[in-house]
C-alpha cells in the first residue's frame, strides 16, 4: 500500500509508492532506446490487457471493455495512489503520514495509436474534455479526496511510458503544496486590491497582446510573462470560475478549439516536442473550515503546457529559480505564425 509523507521543514507531501518500480535495473539513469511493448494494451480489440473501464464514450450498441469506443477510461495497472482502505493520518514522531488513499485513472484518448489529441477532429478533442469534466465531478463525490488532478505526458522525456495517446487522473487525499500556493497568492491579491488576479492578468495580456499566442470567445492562451520554460503555454477561460468540472458545454467544445490549435503550433513550430499539461483547479470544498469565503472569486481554473526542451539543473532544484532562454514575446510571436 503506498503512502504519503509530508515534509516537516517544506511542508510538501511525497508519495511512497513501492509497488510501482521493484527492480535496482528500473533505477538506471542512462537510457539508450525507448521501447514499446509487444502488444499495445490502449489498442481497440485488446481491452481485455486492461482493467475493465470506468467510463467510456462509446458508438451505439457496443458493449463495455469491447471494441467500439472513441474514448476510454480505465484504472491504472500500477497506481500512484490506491482507491481501497481508509483514509488514516498518524504520526511518526515528528513526521506525519496518510495512507495512500485515492484514485489513478488513465483516459484512453483514442483507439487509434497514430492520431495524437491535436491530430483529432474537434469533436473528438470535445470528448476528452468532457471526460475530463465527468470524471473529475465523479471522483469529487467521494469525500476521501481533497484535490483531483488531470495531467498528460507526451513523450518518454515527460513521463509517458507508452506512445498510445492517453492522459490521467489522480485523486489524492491533500492539496498539493503548489496549489495551496497559488491559491495563497490569489487570495492575499483578492483581499488586498479587491480584485481577482486571474482577471486582471488576462486584462493586460490582452491590452499588450505581445504574448497571446491564439484565443476564441471563452479562452485565451498566451505565453506568461514569467514563463519558467521555452514556449510555456497557459490556457485561461474568460469567466470566473475556480472549478474546472463546473465548466458548460459551449466551454468544452471552445477549450477543445485552443487546445488543439496551441498544441498544432507547438507540433508544427517545433517538431512536434515533448511536453506535460495539467489542469489547476479548485480542490474539494466539503463543509470544512480549511478554505475561505471569496475562493469563488479570487480563484481560476487554467490549463498550463509545459514543453520539454530544457532540462533543469542544480541551480533550478536547489533554488526553485528557472532559466528560460527564449523571452514569453519571442516565443508567443514565433508561435502566432505558426499555420495550423
Amino acid at each position: 500500500m503506498p503512502e504519503l509523507r509530508q515534509d516537516p521543514v517544506a511542508g510538501r507531501w511525497v508519495i511512497v509508492a513501492t509497488e510501482r518500480t521493484r527492480r535496482p535495473k528500473d533505477f538506471s539513469g542512462h537510457h539508450e532506446h525507448f521501447s514499446e511493448p509487444p502488444v499495445n494494451p490502449f489498442a481497440e480489440g485488446k481491452e481485455e490487457l486492461t482493467p475493465p473501464e470506468i467510463y467510456a464514450i462509446r458508438e451505439p450498441g457496443s458493449k463495455p471493455n469491447g471494441p467500439g469506443w472513441k474514448v476510454r477510461v480505465v484504472p491504472n495497472k500500477y497506481p500512484v495512489l490506491r482507491i481501497e482502505g481508509s483514509l488514516e493520518k498518524e504520526g511518526d514522531g515528528l513526521y506525519d503520514h496518510i495512507s495512500g488513499i485515492g484514485a489513478h485513472e488513465v483516459v484512453i484518448e483514442t483507439p487509434n495509436y497514430n492520431v495524437q489529441l491535436e491530430e483529432q477532429p474537434l469533436e473528438g478533442v470535445a470528448s476528452v474534455v468532457e471526460t475530463y469534466r465527468i470524471r473529475m465531478t465523479d471522483l469529487l463525490k467521494d469525500t476521501r479526496f481533497r484535490y483531483i488532478i488531470v495531467f498528460k505526458n507526451f513523450g518518454r522525456d515527460a513521463g509517458a511510458t507508452l506512445g498510445h495517446p492517453h492522459s490521467q487522473i489522480i485523486a489524492m487525499p491533500v492539496t498539493p503544496k503548489a496549489v495551496k500556493t497559488k491559491l495563497t497568492g490569489a487570495l492575499q491579491y483578492y483581499e488586498h486590491k479587491e480584485r481577482n488576479i486571474f482577471s486582471d492578468i488576462l486584462r493586460q495580456e490582452l491590452k499588450d497582446s505581445r504574448r497571446i499566442v491564439y484565443q476564441n470567445g471563452a479562452f485565451v492562451c498566451f505565453c506568461p510573462y514569467a514563463s519558467r520554460f521555452p514556449f510555456e503555454l497557459c490556457i485561461m477561460p474568460r469567466r470566473q470560475l475556480p472549478d474546472f468540472h463546473k465548466i458548460d458545454s459551449s466551454e468544452v467544445l471552445q477549450l477543445a478549439d485552443v487546445m488543439k490549435v496551441s498544441l498544432m503550433k507547438l507540433r508544427r513550430g517545433l517538431n512536434q516536442p515533448q511536453y506535460n499539461y495539467l489542469i489547476h483547479t479548485a480542490p474539494a470544498r466539503y463543509p470544512k473550515k480549511d478554505y475561505w469565503s471569496t475562493i469563488e472569486q479570487d480563484y481560476r481554473w487554467h490549463l498550463e503546457i509545459t514543453p520539454r526542451l530544457t532540462h533543469i539543473a542544480g541551480f533550478e532544484v536547489g533554488t526553485g529559480f528557472y532559466v528560460n532562454p527564449v523571452p514569453p514575446e519571442d516565443a508567443a510571436h514565433f508561435l502566432r505564425d505558426v499555420e495550423v
